[in-house]
């Protein structure tokens, strides 16, 4: 087991392309060459709510990651909705219309119950309980199915630490670094965990990702690599100097609160906004979901209806600066 101890995502990536550029190890998959961790990589995130990647090399969409993290937490699995931010989730749809392996859906309706009231309830009631499983995984459903999309993250271990912070570990069967776990991932698990503890009343705590087949596609692999490499970025020295520079590290950014009412208040704004026309006037009581999701939905489609320009007018009304920069140097991408 190989572990890489980051202050958050930001760090994660460009420790992780190190690791996979070091072993240098290629093996064979159902969809291609993959390089591959040689062992189990577990990363430990300090500072999990600070979840949004900014490298230009690895031009993550920020929209799509947000979007579809709060499409989790309302428990869905349409492809309609998540198609609208990335159209290439389709290709993960066996019927056109669903997924299967969705996590938000598997968390709460999949099992025939929502699993997150009772692990909030246990939480509460008793901080030193230890059977607080989230489960994803279904052997009967999943062990033998010939479909495109069962889950990758298979189950979910919270509990309160002795510093009285929601600490979650998070197990993942197979593990894309690029697309995956420094990618969608670790925003869809870190808004998780700041939800749950929400719920539950205590501050966020540490977030452990445990990758048992850590990899990336060598296509896409050697092409971020490369980009590293032309800026030195895997030498010792300039990798401790780029890490130090930091967005959130040296005060640029710094994460939003997510939920700043009561939870129940907080999942009927979730509800509503989900439900939400672009552009279309509402009023929410979480401010999270005015000031911060409001600009990231109406800025997205100002810029699929070709208004990039407008679009990033309007996303400088993001309050989290975090969310605020990368969704606007997204669109400074496409408009060089």
């Amino acid at each position: 087991m190989q572990v890489i101890e980051v202050r958050n995502v930001q760090d994660a990536l460009i420790r992780g392309v190190d690791l996979l550029h070091i072993e240098d190890c290629k093996s064979e998959s159902r969809n291609g060459t993959v390089y591959e961790a040689t062992t189990p990589v577990t990363t430990v995130y300090q500072q999990p709510t600070e979840r949004v990647l900014f490298w230009e090399e690895r031009d993550a969409n920020p929209f799509f990651h947000f979007m579809e993290a709060l499409w989790m937490l309302e428990g869905r699995n349409d492809l309609a909705f998540v198609q609208g931010y990335n159209k290439g989730m389709e290709k993960y749809s066996d019927d056109g219309e669903t997924l299967h392996g969705a996590y938000g859906w598997r968390w709460r309706s999949f099992f025939m119950y929502d699993q997150l009231p009772i692990i909030i309830n246990r939480l509460k009631e008793d901080p030193s309980d230890r059977r607080s499983v989230l489960q994803m995984w279904d052997p009967i459903e999943d062990l033998n199915r010939k479909g495109v999309d069962v889950p990758c993250n298979t189950s979910i271990y919270f509990k309160i630490d002795n510093l009285e912070r929601l600490q979650m570990t998070v197990c993942n069967r197979s593990n894309d670094i690029i697309w995956g776990a420094y990618g969608a991932n670790v925003v869809h698990m870190s808004m998780l965990q700041e939800y749950m503890a929400a719920a539950i009343g205590v501050p966020v705590g540490v977030y452990y990702q445990v990758s048992d087949n850590y990899h990336a596609y060598s296509e896409v692999f050697e092409e971020i690599l490369q980009k590293f490499i032309e800026r030195d970025a895997l030498d010792f020295y300039t990798q401790r100097s780029l890490i130090s520079s930091n967005p959130y590290i040296i005060g640029e950014v710094q994460p939003y609160p997510m939920v700043n009412t009561g939870i129940q208040t907080w999942e009927l704004d979730l509800l509503g906004f989900l439900d939400r026309t672009p552009f279309e006037d509402m009023v929410f009581k979480d401010s999270f979901f005015n000031e911060v999701a409001v600009p990231i939905q109406d800025s997205w489609w100002l810029h699929k209806l070709g208004k990039t320009d407008e679009a990033m007018i309007e996303i400088q009304k993001c309050v989290a600066s975090d969310w605020r920069k990368a969704c606007w140097e997204w669109f400074g991408r496409r408009t060089k």
